[in-house]
């Protein structure tokens, strides 16, 4: 984590609680667009959008599920798939994982995580880097939030995650209702209204799903 990296997280976003979890703080941006414009997010080079400056539906609804069920991370390995902002490794830190291990391509998103971490109190090993073409490691629980939104990244995730399901890892996914969310492949373990920014998503509330995956074919028993 660059020192840069994490003056840049500090200048363009204020800590605030997060709409449908305030138990945790995050650094926030205010205004999405011009941040994305500052990073050179997807429309201008292959540098990825601003994904830690946000609270996603999907990581804010899977972060709900955890904090209000400990005993899902209690004691064990995490690990936060594409953490983003952080907020679901901190709230599985928070209900007492033994380790919170908190993946992200984007450095940017390691110094926000890093920092979200502090202000939360808890410790979370940020880890700069693309892992899913190998393993979940010693995982014994995988937390993804949002992380179905484009066809490509769906299949790499899928992929990945059914590995460490099969590993016998428990795959844990919050999902706004995205397009490439294979739902047949899961069983569905809550839903919440969540809050999100019009700006980002052209509404004021997302519905919100938390999916447990399964290893077994879609019309076949677990």
């Amino acid at each position: 984590m660059s020192a840069l990296s994490t003056a840049f997280v500090q200048l363009h976003a204020r800590l605030a609680p997060v709409a449908f979890v305030p138990e945790v703080r995050l650094h926030q941006a205010d205004e999405p667009i011009g941040l994305w414009e500052l990073t050179e997010g997807e429309f201008r080079s292959d540098r990825p959008p601003p994904f830690w400056a946000f609270a996603w539906a999907g990581g804010q609804g899977l972060a709900r599920y955890v904090t209000d069920h400990p005993e899902t991370v209690a004691g064990h390995r995490v690990l936060d798939l594409a953490t983003g902002s952080g907020l679901v490794a901190i709230a599985a830190a928070r209900a007492g994982a033994a380790t919170v291990r908190a993946v992200e391509i984007d450095e940017l998103a390691v110094a926000a995580v890093a920092l979200n971490a502090e202000a939360n109190g808890v410790h979370v090993d940020a880890e700069h880097g693309d892992i899913l073409d190998g393993d979940a490691r010693d995982a014994e629980v995988i937390l993804a939030g949002d992380v179905f939104y484009s066809e490509a990244m769906a299949n790499r995730v899928l992929r990945f995650l059914l590995r460490a399901a099969r590993g016998g890892a428990t795959v844990l996914v919050g999902d706004p209702g995205r397009a490439f969310l294979p739902r047949e492949r899961f069983t569905e373990l809550a839903a919440y209204q969540v809050p999100v920014s019009a700006a980002l998503e052209s509404v004021r509330v997302k519905h919100t799903t938390v999916w447990r995956l399964r290893t077994s074919r879609p019309g076949t028993a677990d």
